[in-house]
């Protein structure tokens, strides 16, 4: 019988990446919760109509990459959300989250696209996604980039260069659209075939195109920031100013713009440097129409998406990513198997993270299990052991002699060395 295999570009997360995954998502957690955001979680199908009136319904994304179907007991129009900020503003306005005043919240999942799997870029791909609702000022835009920032430096990620740029508002993006086209229509044979079924649609894609060969058109095309108005220069010189202050470098990027139609003002990227590979790893940037736009009482919006499959790449090129590890491998002869699930039990109830050996075999086999297992110390228990009431404990990692421990002491010396 044939074997079914995941679907291409859809992978397994295996026992021995979960630590890192683990490490990464409690990093994000406590640096999140430190700016005061709060978890929110929303489904992960919605509404077809949603993305098409959130994101735009000329962007690739909407054109060709959504997984898209219709229920088939009410004919409904699903798709599998290829992005976060849409169910999130959808649900702050389905439940009137704003009446009490702004909202900072934050959510983490599964998101979906139809690409080409490549490296970092796959078609269920998993983002961390932060949005702040209801603030108007630049204050929460910078906060979130030394938010971001302050992750990197967690991580212990240090190759990463922050890009930001301002794309105004309707107005100012309207009269530089109109500039934009006029020029690429001057250029028109110089243009590729995104570019030119772009140019009456979304033409502001093109200056952030990835073809090389387009590189002196754009760079000779109108910038946005010629076009700005007063009120968005003033905007974008209190994110900056805030930036500085905070001692983050970054570059002022002209050509950088967003994907999705929703934003307006503030654009950022932060991009980081693997051993083989520069990719985008976090992104995002102002959307004040955004809520209007599904329905809602008008309310400023501010958020970003950080890539989780490409920050574990960077995360796996460091020489010791901290990962969680059992503190100890209980292991044990078969006779004394009760022991050893009660000994696992008490040193759980003690707030250590044990991992209990099963499936029998010698003490040397399990030995190995306990080595393979990452533990920093095995406890055995043995014929003697039990007899004299005690546990044997041996230092996995950092060598030492094997001790006799009462439970209370193996606790206790579990727990300074922990410390240590």
């Amino acid at each position: 019988m044939q074997k079914i295999q995941a679907i291409r570009g859809m992978n397994d997360l295996l026992p021995d990446a979960s630590p890192l995954w683990q490490y990464f998502e409690d990093t994000v957690r406590e640096v999140f919760e430190q700016y005061g955001y709060r978890l929110m979680r929303t489904p992960i199908v919605e509404a077809t109509p949603l993305f098409a009136r959130a994101i735009g319904e000329v962007t690739d994304i909407v054109e060709k990459e959504m997984y898209s179907f219709v229920d088939g007991m009410n004919g409904e129009k699903l798709t599998l959300r290829p992005e976060a900020t849409a169910g999130l503003v959808r649900a702050v306005i389905e439940h009137n989250l704003l009446y009490n005043g702004p909202q900072r919240v934050w959510t983490w999942g599964a998101m979906f696209r139809h690409e080409r799997p490549q490296k970092g870029r796959y078609r269920q791909f998993h983002q961390f996604d932060v949005e702040a609702l209801g603030f108007p000022g630049p204050d929460v835009d910078a906060e979130q980039i030394v938010m971001l920032a302050r992750l990197w430096k967690r991580l212990g990620i240090e190759n990463v260069t922050l890009h930001v740029n301002s794309i105004g508002d309707v107005a100012s993006r309207a009269a530089h659209r109109e500039a934009l086209v006029k020029y690429f229509e001057s250029r028109i044979d110089e243009l590729d075939e995104d570019a030119k079924r772009r140019l009456h649609t979304n033409p502001l894609r093109t200056l952030d195109t990835k073809n090389p060969a387009m590189g002196a058109v754009i760079e000779a095309a109108p910038a946005l920031k010629d076009f700005l108005d007063d009120a968005a220069r003033e905007h974008f010189a209190g994110v900056t100013s805030r930036l500085a202050a905070s001692g983050i470098e970054f570059v002022e990027n002209p050509r950088l713009v967003r994907g999705f139609d929703y934003y307006n003002r503030t654009v950022f990227e932060f991009i980081g440097k693997g051993k083989d590979f520069e990719l985008a790893i976090a992104g995002g940037g102002r959307y004040d129409g955004l809520i209007e736009q599904l329905g809602g009482k008008p309310a400023p919006g501010c958020g970003f998406g950080i890539g989780a499959e490409r920050v574990l790449m960077l995360l796996g090129e460091l020489p010791a990513a901290s990962v969680d590890v059992p503190d100890a491998y209980v292991l044990f002869q078969e006779p004394f198997s009760a022991q050893a699930w009660r000994v696992a039990e008490s040193l759980r109830d003690a707030g250590l993270a044990i991992t209990l050996h099963a499936g029998g075999g010698s003490f040397k086999s399990q030995m190995k299990k306990a080595d393979v297992s990452g533990a920093r110390f095995a406890i055995i228990l043995g014929e003697s052991e039990v007899a004299a009431g005690l546990l044997a404990v041996k230092h996995l990692r950092g060598g030492g002699e094997q001790q006799s421990l009462t439970l209370q002491q193996s606790i206790e010396h579990l727990w300074a060395e922990a410390v240590d």
